[in-house]
């Protein structure tokens, strides 16, 4: 029976070079000289350090050009608020992976209205979709393609 997994991933190796990408640009830029503006990678967390909320959010522009061209969707990152301490400021940005509870309720749901005669399950962190009809398969693909969901889905897994 042909099924396939919804996911939401994030290439790790990639968003690692991107940040190798980043931390350099920082360094190189004139308008950053001296200031130890930083980048850093810790699990599903970038850590933004710089002399102040100006060069942060300039900084913003650096890194999502930098993930866009990694291939990496920029709707995965959820920026967290600017804070000034002492005399720098910092920002968390959260990488978010994986189909929370929440999220695969909506998406099974959102299959179920169509009438479809496929079935959808939550394994973990995925959602499998089932079907005898590998058409019905590929009209639920493009339908959460162009559904309004606020994080990157990707299809894996597709088996006939």
């Amino acid at each position: 029976m042909p099924s396939f997994d919804v996911v939401s991933e994030v290439d790790h190796h990639e968003l690692t070079n991107a940040v190798d990408q980043m931390n350099r640009e920082i360094t190189n830029r004139y308008d950053f000289k001296g200031s130890n503006a930083k980048v850093e990678l810790k699990a599903p967390l970038l850590n933004i350090e710089a002399e102040n909320e100006f060069q942060i959010k300039q900084m913003h522009d650096i890194i999502y050009k930098k993930l866009a061209s990694r291939s990496i969707d920029t709707a995965c990152l959820e920026q967290g608020k600017i804070e000034e301490r002492g005399m720098r400021a910092y920002q968390t940005i959260t990488v978010r992976e994986g189909v929370d509870k929440e999220l695969a309720k909506k998406i099974v749901k959102m299959i179920k209205d169509t009438k479809m005669k496929v079935q959808a399950a939550i394994q973990g962190e995925q959602v499998r979709v089932t079907g005898k009809k590998r058409d019905d398969l590929q009209s639920v693909i493009e339908m959460l393609k162009g559904s309004d969901i606020d994080l990157p889905l990707q299809f894996t897994n597709f088996r006939d």
